[in-house]
């Protein structure tokens, strides 16, 4: 039987840990081959042994043009085209108003909204037709959080690039759509709370969500998977939410 991503090429930014890596591990097992990324060289390392063959790690910093041209002259020279750009590389500073920084304010948009768009820029001379360009976007672009202002402006700033790229794209058989987790156990969501708290933290959490549990990142790699496939040939400019239900309360 073909797998669904048999032969295609894929890069995942942030695929080293966490959502990024969950998605990265479905798209090999499935047949892509995939390229991600991480600023940490370490944590790249130990998620290409992690996934084995069909993967290669390049470091780069997504908010960093250099490393970008870099990236991708690299896809470029190892297989000339990209089928699935998965703009995953995210994060932010929290911090209530009155509590906001400059630094906290740049650092969340450059990873979020300049790295996202960047990424996808830069990729674009490599995108074949009928490609698909999924990006990481947030609950929090639908509901409020405290500490999070800054962090959902920057999300809802990715949520709009997909509304107005779909058309800037028109003719080129590209898709671009969203994918919105919800919490999810990840090595970023837990370490928010000290080591003492984090099983406490995640049942606070569980308990915003209507099935009452938090995702595992095998679960929100399966949307990606999806949006990524022929599946959803059709499927263009859309938020798709794997928060079961959480944000739709």
């Amino acid at each position: 039987m073909s797998k669904t991503l048999q032969g295609k090429t894929a890069v995942v930014t942030g695929g080293s840990t966490g959502i990024g890596l969950g998605i990265a591990k479905a798209f090999v097992a499935e047949g892509a081959h995939v390229f991600i990324t991480s600023r940490r060289q370490d944590a790249l390392d130990a998620a290409v042994a992690q996934i084995g063959a069909g993967v290669e790690g390049i470091r780069a910093d997504s908010s960093n043009l250099a490393d970008l041209d870099t990236l991708f002259e690299t896809v470029r020279t190892r297989t000339g085209h990209i089928d699935v750009l998965v703009a995953n590389a995210g994060g932010g500073v929290p911090g209530a108003l009155g509590e906001i920084t400059e630094d906290g304010y740049d650092t969340t948009f450059d990873t979020n909204v300049k790295g996202t768009v960047f990424t996808v820029q830069t990729a674009l001379p490599l995108l074949a037709k009928g490609s698909s360009v999924i990006l990481t976007g947030s609950t929090t672009t639908e509901m409020g959080m405290p500490g999070a202002s800054v962090y959902a402006a920057s999300k809802a700033a990715v949520r709009n690039f997909a509304r107005s790229w779909i058309i800037d794209l028109k003719g080129r058989d590209i898709r671009v759509n969203v994918l919105s987790p919800g919490p999810t156990r990840t090595p970023g969501l837990l370490g928010i709370a000290p080591p003492e708290q984090q099983e406490a933290f995640l049942a606070t959490l569980a308990s915003t969500v209507p099935l009452g549990r938090v995702a595992h990142p095998d679960e929100i790699a399966a949307a990606a998977l999806f949006l990524a496939s022929d599946a959803a040939s059709f499927v263009n400019g859309t938020e798709l939410f794997v928060d079961g239900g959480q944000a739709q309360f």
